[in-house]
């Protein structure tokens, strides 16, 4: 029998969560099943996420997937606006995007909302971006069958937009970084190194913090690696704004988790294993929060190499297996 392919498992991965809605039980916590199981095909572990969908399935109790209401006009902008942050329209919202992706070219539609929506990146602790970002991945690594991956970045954005949450600041920089003059491809690839260092830093915070609960703080390392990971797909001259945004937005999850002053710039651990040996090790653990951040870990400390990337995903390993224990 072949070995299953990145795409076979997200099809199967996408069929499968259709029915389920963007979040589960009584505190309304984050369905993280399409983010993990695409970090773990993006990662060559595609026979296991079947299984570690049959897992989180029974042990969640996942809310059902919302309808579309009433429809948002994407040419007015007191309508889509109004909704913007408006949970009970998030139906409405991801029928506005996969209708959409279905007329145009998935690019086009990422690059008109992206600006629109980079403002509010803290939503859910940065999930709608987060969520976007492994979609984005599926659907440019996609044949030419990504109906499902098409309709999951509908969601992603969808759920983005109705859990939008401005940042104090952030709006502000983005707005002054747009209406600038357009920086030429030296200021975008800066931004990109800001955003690996962004990243880096809160990897670094991470490992050093001493932390109540090892789970939220771990969105201070994502968020911006998500961001760093859309940049490949939207036009360069974004690619600024976002970082002064998603900076904002990092700083204030880093305050709201991290008391008193933490080190960025830990000493190497000589302790802390290879960055894909920690993957294995979060696949095994199973948690969604060890998974991205251990994929976190390995695509960074390739593309821009930081000892404090697989430092991170060792402490949230260690700790996050000893909670679940």
């Amino acid at each position: 029998m072949a070995p299953t392919t990145y795409n076979d498992a997200m099809t199967e991965a996408l069929e499968r969560l259709r029915p389920l809605g963007y979040e589960h039980g009584s505190r309304a916590l984050v369905n993280h099943a399409p983010m993990a199981a695409e970090a773990l095909a993006y990662m060559g572990y595609t026979d296991e996420v079947s299984r570690w969908l049959d897992r989180t399935v029974r042990a969640r109790d996942y809310h059902e997937a919302p309808v579309a209401r009433f429809a948002l006009s994407p040419d007015d902008p007191s309508d889509w606006r109004s909704a913007l942050g408006d949970f009970g329209r998030v139906g409405d919202w991801t029928a506005l995007f996969a209708r959409q992706l279905e007329d145009e070219p998935w690019r086009d539609v990422l690059a008109r909302w992206w600006p629109r929506l980079m403002p509010g990146v803290l939503a859910v602790m940065g999930h709608g971006v987060i969520r976007t970002a492994h979609a984005v991945r599926a659907v440019a690594r996609a044949g030419e069958d990504n109906r499902l991956q098409l309709g999951e970045l509908a969601h992603g954005l969808g759920y983005w937009a109705a859990r939008h949450e401005p940042v104090p600041g952030a709006a502000e920089a983005f707005a002054a970084a747009t209406g600038r003059a357009a920086g030429g491809p030296d200021d975008a690839a800066a931004a990109v190194r800001a955003l690996d260092d962004l990243t880096a830093e809160s990897a670094g915070i991470y490992t050093e913090a001493h932390q109540h609960h090892p789970v939220p703080l771990i969105h201070a390392v994502t968020t911006p690696a998500a961001v760093r990971l859309v940049c490949a797909y939207v036009p360069s001259d974004q690619h600024r704004p976002s970082y002064l945004a998603t900076a904002e937005a990092t700083r204030t999850m880093r305050s709201w988790f991290v008391k008193g002053p933490v080190s960025a710039h830990p000493a190497p651990r000589p302790d802390t294993p290879p960055a894909r040996e920690l993957f294995a090790t979060a696949a095994e653990i199973g948690d969604e929060h060890a998974i991205k951040l251990a994929e976190v870990a390995v695509r960074h400390g390739e593309q821009a190499p930081d000892h404090r990337y697989a430092a991170a995903a060792h402490t949230a390993n260690r700790a996050i297996d000893r909670i679940l224990r």
